[in-house]
């Protein structure tokens, strides 16, 4: 049956006929699996990646293929190859020979092959290379152990109880009656086996005698969620979490379930509620004393009314600071084992710094800060310079993310790049003699690949099409492996100029899939906002289809393959009927700086929302667009758009199709929101003018609403709450669709089809 679909749509777009809303939201099996996690083997022989063919069910699990250096002799590996195939993401040593990383709660060894290192019924995890690389650390049961790879023992180097719990000192689980009997015999029968055993039984029994640790008990709700051991074995270098004991979790009813019955999925807490405190600290191994890291940062003293002042005067006794509170990031080593530094950032969200760390003394020193009044960007990168004498980092100092370099031993952090453009990564080469950098300084709508020496200076490009490229360069620094696409070519493969996949079905070479044009237009503020924009053929006027994207900060303008490549096709399927169709990278999107990053704090829906508005304007004048005729649609922060453009523009969209939209914020996720609007108890003025629901009332125009019932994101009840709202405002023009099997992005076609279907038959009855 499957075979039948295929030739009839491979016939129908080789005809030339009309595309269909249920062919193109077969999405990968048209449009193809986009290969991910690229990776070289250590000999640089190779290259390793996931896939899956546009044939495969969206239940199947990618596959792991490997091509050959020259990008030739690509095959998919068998299940046993696969075992042995390199880390996707491990802890390596520094020749970049051999990695450790966790598997299934197990710690595994690479060398080119894939061994256990432990196999039990407990959770390691947190796995990495002692500084000798004869040693790997891991996390188990709130405790850092250490497992030598010359003999297989394993030491317990951390005490750590919870506070009702009480452990020995040492681990010496047993296996099972089979696993002893097996292990007997192997002594039995090899005597450098019973040697080794000997020998490693009497180095534990030593070190229980030597190293009486003393236990510290976790407070209730609090555990390790990282350690890792000093380069000298003398310290243990710890970060523990607590939950609140207030947080309250969300439930989410999925009510299609495998066993008949409702089930209760659980999600996250709402923005302000507790949440988890994060705690550092050094650790000795040789008596298990803890010293807790001191940033010494303060919280900003509260502002005090004139009594409060008098009533200070009178005691002459000011209340302590409060140390501020703060999370913690990676203790990150230097190449030589003698110096570290950890990253930290502040709660509210305002400032970060890079903190030089001091294991002996758990104390810390100030290298690098970052401040913001709205807030500090996430996610920008450090790491150590070869020399183990500096620490490089991404920063938006002056308001574009750039490199800096910062002596450990203090002094002004120094720039490597500057402009206005952004540097998306950062990573030292394997020769240790360079940078390998990611940016948008050509164009703020490509990406390449640029080698800058450590010094700085001039940068060479080393990517060449235009376009979208995510590398891989070989360990001699020779080739690049490189996930490429372009606006109407896919993700692929590439090894140099050679085309390592094919990823989509055959019949998508068949259609005519343009490269959209990236156009600006002027916004009320004088502000150029890039769009992409689609204009059928002999266009003259009539009606229009904003896309409005989601996630907030992503760029979707942009010279590559969209993730939202569903909308794109649906772009060429709404421009054969007619309608003209704009996409906006509206403010508060990826990729253009920190003032367009931050124009959207305290007011989501304000100066975003004025950058769509401004685009039906400018549609309008310039297209000949019918200002009657004109409709929104999107998804997440997309769907959100669209319910505020609907409430508190009316008129200017006709129509609007929100999709999973948040409606209210004060019930979505805390580490986006708060970033951008504080807490709901702090800062309510930025929540209420920010929130569709409380502006329900301006509904003029035509709403579908969509959504997944299982959302875990943004939970199905912002918009139970939000029909409730439209019920008791008595409005009529508005309609609901639900997807009983669907969470936040969708997986089965059919959902797609119904619900794009939905949206066109929307702007069918309302804008022709």
């Amino acid at each position: 049956m499957k075979r039948i679909a295929f030739i009839v749509l491979l016939f129908a777009l080789s005809a030339g006929a009309q595309l269909t809303i249920d062919q193109i939201m077969r999405g990968p099996e048209l449009a193809g699996w986009e290969p991910r996690d690229l990776r070289w083997a250590p000999d640089g022989q190779h290259i390793y990646f996931r896939w899956k063919l546009y044939t495969d069910a969206t239940e199947k699990d990618f596959d792991t293929y490997v091509a050959g250096r020259d990008g030739k002799g690509l095959r998919k590996l068998s299940e046993a190859e696969e075992k042995d195939a390199p880390p996707i993401r491990a802890a390596w040593t520094r020749d970049h020979k051999r990695a450790v990383y966790v598997d299934d709660g197990d710690v595994l060894l690479w060398d080119g092959k894939h061994r256990k290192l432990t196999d039990t019924n407990d959770a390691e995890s947190s796995a990495r290379f002692t500084y000798d690389e004869r040693h790997v650390s891991f996390v188990r049961n709130n405790n850092l152990f250490v497992a030598s790879l010359d003999d297989g023992s394993v030491e317990q180097v951390t005490n750590i109880v919870t506070a009702d719990e009480k452990t020995p000192l040492w681990d010496d689980k047993k296996g099972t009656p089979s696993q002893e009997f097996v292990k007997a015999e192997e002594k039995a029968l090899l005597d450098v086996i019973a040697r080794r055993a000997k020998k490693r039984e009497e180095d534990e029994a030593r070190k229980k005698r030597e190293k009486p640790v003393k236990p510290m008990k976790l407070d209730r709700k609090q555990t390790v969620t990282d350690a890792q051991i000093t380069a000298d074995g003398q310290y243990a270098i710890v970060a523990f979490t607590t939950e609140s004991e207030k947080a309250k979790r969300t439930l989410v009813g999925n009510y299609a379930s495998e066993s008949g019955y409702e089930e209760d999925l659980t999600a996250r807490e709402k923005v302000g509620d507790p949440i988890n405190s994060t705690k550092l600290a050094s650790i000795s191994t040789s008596n298990g004393d803890v010293k807790w890291f001191d940033s010494g940062l303060k919280a900003a003293e509260p502002k005090k009314d004139d009594k409060q002042l008098e009533k200070t005067e009178k005691t002459e006794k000011a209340e302590t600071p409060k140390e501020r509170e703060i999370n913690y990031g990676a203790v990150q080593f230097s190449d030589d084992g003698t110096k570290a530094f950890v990253s930290l950032r502040a709660r509210d969200n305002k400032d970060s710094w890079i903190f030089a760390f001091d294991p002996a003394t758990a104390k810390g020193r100030v290298l690098a800060s970052m401040h913001d009044d709205a807030w500090v960007r996430r996610g920008l990168s450090s790491g150590w310079m070869p020399d183990s004498a500096n620490v490089w980092f991404l920063s938006e100092a002056t308001g574009y993310a750039h490199l800096y370099v910062v002596p450990f031993a203090g002094g002004a952090p120094a720039p490597l790049t500057s402009g206005k453009w952004e540097v998306e990564s950062a990573v030292i080469a394997d020769d240790k003699k360079s940078f390998l950098l990611s940016t948008g300084e050509e164009s703020p709508y490509v990406r390449h690949l640029y080698r800058m020496a450590l010094t700085g200076g001039a940068r060479t490009k080393l990517t060449s099409a235009d376009g979208w490229h995510q590398t891989a360069v070989s360990p001699d620094g020779a080739v690049i492996a490189d996930l490429y696409s372009y606006s109407n070519k896919p993700t692929e493969v590439f090894v140099g100029k050679t085309q390592v996949t094919t990823s989509p079905a055959p019949e998508f070479a068949n259609y005519k899939w343009i490269d959209p044009p990236i156009v600006t237009y002027p916004a009320s503020d004088g502000v150029a906002v890039p769009a992409r924009i689609y204009v059928p053929p002999g266009y003259k006027g009539g009606p229009a289809v904003v896309f409005v994207h989601g996630a907030g900060y992503l760029q979707d303008v942009t010279k590559s393959w969209s993730s939202y490549f569903r909308e794109y096709m649906f772009a060429h399927f709404l421009m054969e009927h007619g309608y003209l169709v704009l996409d906006a990278d509206y403010r508060g999107s990826a990729g253009y700086g920190r003032d367009w990053r931050t124009a959207i704090y305290r007011h989501m829906g304000g100066r975003d929302l004025g950058d769509e508005l401004d685009a039906a304007k400018w549609l309008v004048k310039e297209h000949g667009v019918d200002p009657k005729r004109i409709g929104m649609f999107g998804g997440s922060y997309g769907g959100f758009m669209t319910l505020m453009a609907m409430f508190t523009a009316p008129g200017v969209y006709t129509s609007g199709a929100a999709l999973r939209p948040v409606t209210d914020w004060a019930h979505y996720n805390h580490g986006y929101t708060s970033d951008i609007l504080n807490t709901p108890q702090t800062d309510a003025e930025a929540f209420r003018q920010s929130s569709p629901i409380y502006f329900a009332d301006g509904l003029k125009g035509n709403l579908l609403i969509c959504h997944g019932v299982i959302d875990t994101n943004v939970h199905f009840q912002d918009t139970v709450r939000l029909v409730q709202k439209l019920i008791e405002l008595r409005k009529e023009n508005w309609s609901v669709a639900m997807y009983p099997v669907e969470d936040h992005g969708f997986v089965e076609p059919t959902s797609w089809a119904d619900e794009y279907k939905r949206i066109f038959g929307l702007f069918e009855g309302t804008l022709k």
